[in-house]
């Protein structure tokens, strides 16, 4: 059975990864509430004790707290009444002294029910669990065999790994022949750390490499993440790897961009990604008021730190709706380069021309 805490973990980190880039609209969405000053100070209290017993740096966690006094002696909070603005006000204040794009108010117009204690789930959460995750397909949207023989993978969610095992390799089996490799991040939102680990493993051989660490204040403990020696799929080795960025690529998603680009495994192209690298999880605040808390920050073995508020710089630099054509392009044009047979190699100068006049058009409208 599998331990509740790491359960709810990995699921607040496929929810966070899931509604990450459209928070801000689906907070617009809900009905407001109007809100008074025992509300407000309520939730402003309990925000700065739970980031004072729980946010991964308590030195940021104090000048935050000092930032949110102070604003409260100016009355700069008073004649704030919308629940919605409430949330909105509190995070752009708080992210003004901690930079971090994990740490978020939450309004919610339904009322957030209570966390009770920690038990391990019934037979009957665990297949709710499992069924929620088989319907989204583990996180995966695409695999495709592009024209050229360029293989396509796209997920939008990094969710569980044991559960999407069995998807992640049939999904490595059927691109396996392709002689390069498109790894689609630009709508991914980030989730569970060891589904990251999982997918990386299918690029490296069978002796482990380092990838990631996950330092947690709580218990003051790392988690160290590495490739594993045996998976049920093939591995795609020795072929090149282009990893599609954007500005909605984050946390997770962020991670396997900045994994793979440290060790020279893959060719990072598109945009600058969105610079969350602290992960945690959501706390209730009040009956209609939550936070994202980051409660952990992510260490890179090669670098010794992480993308947190600097996000991932592409290898190369293009807007994000041309970085599909522009990684076919150089594969395809890098493939060409090691093509014998006359029939192939007039297929991929088709193929290449077509791209070509597709980038132009695409260009043209920007």
């Amino acid at each position: 059975m599998l331990n509740l805490k790491i359960s709810i973990q990995v699921l607040v980190l496929c929810v966070v990864a899931m509604s990450i880039s459209s928070s801000a609209v689906a907070q617009q969405e809900q009905k407001d509430l109007v809100i008074d000053a025992a509300t407000r100070t309520q939730v402003i209290d309990t925000i700065l004790k739970r980031l004072n017993e729980s946010y991964v740096f308590p030195d940021v966690a104090k000048k935050m707290e000092e930032s949110i006094r102070g604003r409260v002696e100016k009355k700069e909070y008073d004649q704030i009444t919308s629940a919605k603005q409430f949330a909105t006000t509190l995070t752009d204040n708080l992210q003004a002294v901690s930079h971090d794009k994990h740490l978020r108010v939450r309004y919610s117009f339904e009322a957030i029910p209570e966390r009770g204690p920690r038990r391990e789930p019934t037979a009957e959460e665990i297949e709710q669990r499992n069924r929620e995750l088989t319907w989204l397909n583990h996180g995966f949207s695409k695999v495709e065999r592009l024209n050229g023989n360029i293989g396509y993978l796209e997920f939008l969610n990094f969710m569980d790994h044991e559960l999407g095992a069995e998807t992640v390799a049939a999904a490595m089996n059927f691109i396996n022949g392709t002689d390069a490799l498109i790894i689609d991040m630009r709508r991914n939102g980030g989730g569970n750390p060891r589904m990251v680990a999982l997918v990386c493993s299918y690029l490296f051989g069978p002796e482990p490499v380092h990838l990631n660490d996950l330092y947690w204040r709580e218990g003051n403990q790392t988690d160290e993440f590495w490739t594993r020696k045996e998976l049920p799929g093939k591995r795609y080795l020795n072929k090149d790897v282009y990893v599609l960025t954007s500005k909605r690529t984050f946390s997770g998603a962020e991670e396997f961009s900045y994994n793979l680009k440290n060790l020279k495994r893959a060719t990072i192209v598109g945009e600058t990604t969105g610079g969350g690298a602290h992960p945690g999880g959501f706390s209730r605040m009040s009956e209609h008021f939550g936070m994202f808390i980051p409660s952990g920050r992510a260490i890179s073995p090669i670098t010794k730190t992480n993308w947190e508020g600097t996000g991932v710089t592409p290898d190369v630099s293009v807007p994000a709706d041309q970085a599909l054509l522009v990684a076919r392009l150089m594969a395809l044009k890098k493939s060409l380069t090691t093509i014998k047979n006359p029939g192939i190699k007039a297929e991929l100068d088709s193929e290449i021309e077509k791209l070509e006049k597709e980038l132009a058009a695409l260009k043209t409208k920007s």
